[in-house]
């Protein structure tokens, strides 16, 4: 058995690891790389990066209706379903090579292409070797779940790490899920020509606003996607081709079945009990600094519970870094941290939604709303459906809400405002390009404002006051 002796030890190559192992070596450790599977993770693999290829892919597709009020008619749109995922591997190709075993050994660190298990709590076993570690770094992600419906073990079926692999296109797809694995899947098949219905046992988009959230959903609707909600999928059954899911709200059949319900995190293969590790089915136990309580170990990532994006890992790795390179103190804060789902129109939030403000903070809370017909670029490229929402305490924000063209690149700046705590002033102040959508931000800014300025008694008698007596 070969011994391995390291400051750091990273187990699982996704976004948080690879972010930790890079930053440590770079800075002086010596860093040891664990990775079973593929390197990159679900991200790249799976997850964000394709999901998104796809639904670009899509999208070009859509546009060939074309646009009657900007004087575009219907062109023929020729889809072929397998080049869509050709495409699809050509993006995970060319972002490959920045997450590859060859980039890291190349940086310097020790990339074992392997799983490891606890065998003590410093010392992790990988294939025929043990690495002991000063530090280790549990970034193992999550995976799929897939829920214990009756017969879905007799029917083929597909989870977002299988469906990417499907050349032939679907007639029919049913989707068990409404959040935004499923809801990104829903529309980017039906814009490649497939018939779809998504089936959610709760509410769709359950975690983000309903008032934004009705907007994306009445779009999806509007392009022929069926959505069905409240509706607890109870079995299934049939074949390949021919699958029928039985519901609380009635029978649903289609060709193909995709699972996206939710995520399970990767604990199974660490042995943590040797390590001295708590956990249960949601994740790892950390504490703010995200270190478990063998002091020695850390989670970041899914793996660590709380929310699974891979922004967060990258987000945690920082954290961590902090920590064990520099004996800093460091914690991991969950307010500022935004996400998106790229439907067309795009939903986004950070921070506090409107309910969650509300019930934190009552009569103290402003709600400031601007809607995207207000913008002149939306006008003249044909976004004006969607609007953003800010949730405001004495004069800082505390939450922002988007929906509509580009949300996920508008939502941002209060990404920045939340975690560096600035005042909307701050928002107001800024002058942007005419005409952006970013424009959008610095509106609803300015409505926060406009209120306490036009609609004041004090600030008209100053007005008068300095007219009449200031030359």
């Amino acid at each position: 058995m070969e011994r391995i002796d390291t400051d750091i030890l990273v187990i699982g190559g996704g976004s948080g690891g690879l972010s930790v192992a890079a930053g440590a070596v770079q800075m002086g450790a010596r860093v040891v790389l664990l990775e079973g599977h593929k390197m990159g993770g679900d991200c790249l693999n799976y997850g964000c990066v394709p999901s998104k290829a796809l639904l670009a892919a899509a999208s070009v597709a859509h546009a060939q209706g074309g646009n009657a009020a900007m004087g575009v008619g219907p062109g023929q749109a020729t889809i072929n379903y397998g080049a869509a995922k050709e495409f699809v591997d050509s993006v995970i190709g060319q972002i490959a090579p920045h997450d590859s075993v060859a980039r890291f050994e190349g940086l310097g660190v020790t990339v074992i292409e392997d799983f490891g298990r606890f065998t003590s709590p410093t010392e992790v076993q990988a294939g025929n070797r043990v690495v002991t570690a000063r530090r280790i770094v549990i970034a193992t992600g999550s995976s799929p779940f897939v829920p214990p419906i009756p017969g879905l073990s007799d029917l083929p079926h597909y989870t977002n790490e299988t469906i990417f692999e499907l050349r032939e296109r679907p007639d029919h797809l049913l989707i068990i899920g409404g959040g935004p694995i499923g809801m990104e899947m829903a529309q980017a098949h039906r814009r490649l020509g497939s018939e779809v219905t998504v089936i959610e046992g709760q509410n769709v988009f359950a975690k983000d606003d309903p008032e934004l959230s009705a907007i994306v959903v009445q779009k999806l609707r509007d392009e022929g996607i069926e959505i069905v909600e409240e509706a607890l999928a109870q079995s299934v059954s049939g074949k390949g081709g021919d699958i029928t899911v039985s519901t609380t709200q009635g029978e649903f059949h289609g060709t193909h079945l995709l699972l996206a319900v939710g995520r399970k995190v990767n604990t199974e293969r660490l042995n943590l009990e040797a390590a001295g590790i708590d956990y249960d089915r949601s994740g790892i136990k950390v504490d703010a600094g995200l270190r478990t309580r063998n002091r020695r170990v850390y989670a970041i990532g899914d793996v660590a519970g709380g929310l699974q994006f891979t922004h967060v890992a990258g987000y945690h790795a920082g954290v961590v870094i902090r920590s064990m390179l520099f004996g800093l103190p460091a914690k991991a804060k969950r307010n500022h941290i935004p996400w998106a789902t790229y439907t067309d129109p795009e939903l986004t939030q950070v921070g506090l939604t409107e309910a969650q403000a509300r019930a934190r903070y009552g009569a103290r809370l402003d709600v400031v709303r601007v809607d995207f017909d207000g913008s002149d670029r939306a006008i003249a490229t044909g976004k004006t459906t969607g609007m953003i929402k800010v949730m405001v305490v004495k004069g800082r924000p505390v939450g922002a809400s988007i929906v509509g063209a580009g949300a996920g690149e508008l939502i941002g700046i209060w990404a920045m405002a939340l975690a560096n705590n600035l005042k909307i002033s701050a928002i107001a102040a800024m002058v942007l390009p005419y005409p952006t959508m970013g424009e959008i931000n610095k509106r609803v800014a300015g409505a926060y404002f406009s209120p306490r300025l036009f609609e004041s008694r004090f600030i008209r008698w100053l007005v008068a006051l300095v007219q009449r007596f200031i030359p």
